[in-house]
């Protein structure tokens, strides 16, 4: 694809997926814009093994848009990015078409071990606002990561994924558990688990005052 090829396809992109963008020229204002054009450049680069001109260029595409995108990383078309400051795309990640981050979107490692590192995220996938996917697995096509969710295991295609550790809460259309998913409005299952908890832990205290009781009377 040509930079007009590519410049028209980003300013159709950003229009669909952003309400506030009202003109074509604000597009150039847009942090995403320019992050992903200059990622376009410095991974060309580094295809070639220019490695230090292409982490010059994504350094200081950091700088400015306060989007980090390794030029290591593949990128596929269509990738949005949404008020996309603390956004870190770690070397080995690959990215399908069509994919929407949000602000504080981490696609990282869980160490220093060497080869394929990052996530594979597929197609038509949404991760939500400071979300950190970490570690060499894939993300399905047509998924959506909850906001603030650590996602830390392969996730199938077609699946919400929420909490910390992430967890797969629908999937196929079909809610596991039966609760409606939003943005906002998300199950939590940590917050599930204290409460069966806490559940079972009164029922324990209530069966040893009972025995206490019985053994009082004999």
């Amino acid at each position: 694809m040509g930079i007009i090829e590519y410049v028209r396809e980003e300013i159709r992109v950003i229009r669909e997926r952003d309400a506030a963008i009202h003109t074509d020229l604000e597009v150039f204002l847009y942090p995403s814009f320019h992050a992903i054009l200059w990622h376009r450049v410095s991974h060309a680069l580094y295809k070639k093994k220019l490695y230090l001109p292409a982490r010059l260029i994504s350094q200081v595409s950091a700088h400015f848009t306060g989007i980090e995108i390794h030029p290591g990383a593949t990128i596929g078309k269509g990738l949005f990015i949404d008020h996309g400051h603390g956004v870190v795309i770690g070397e080995t990640a690959i990215l399908g078409d069509n994919v929407t981050l949000y602000q504080g979107v981490t696609l990282g490692g869980t160490g220093k071990e060497h080869g394929k590192r990052h996530p594979t995220i597929g197609n038509n996938v949404m991760i939500s606002a400071g979300a950190k996917v970490l570690g060499s697995f894939s993300v399905g096509d047509n998924s959506k990561i909850g906001a603030g969710s650590v996602v830390l295991h392969e996730v199938p295609a077609n699946s919400t994924v929420v909490g910390v550790p992430g967890r797969v809460v629908k999937r196929d259309n079909v809610r596991i558990p039966q609760e409606d998913l939003d943005q906002i409005n998300l199950p939590d299952p940590v917050l599930n688990d204290i409460r069966e908890l806490q559940k079972q832990n009164n029922e324990l205290i209530a069966r040893v005052e009972a025995l206490e009781l019985k053994e009082r009377k004999e």
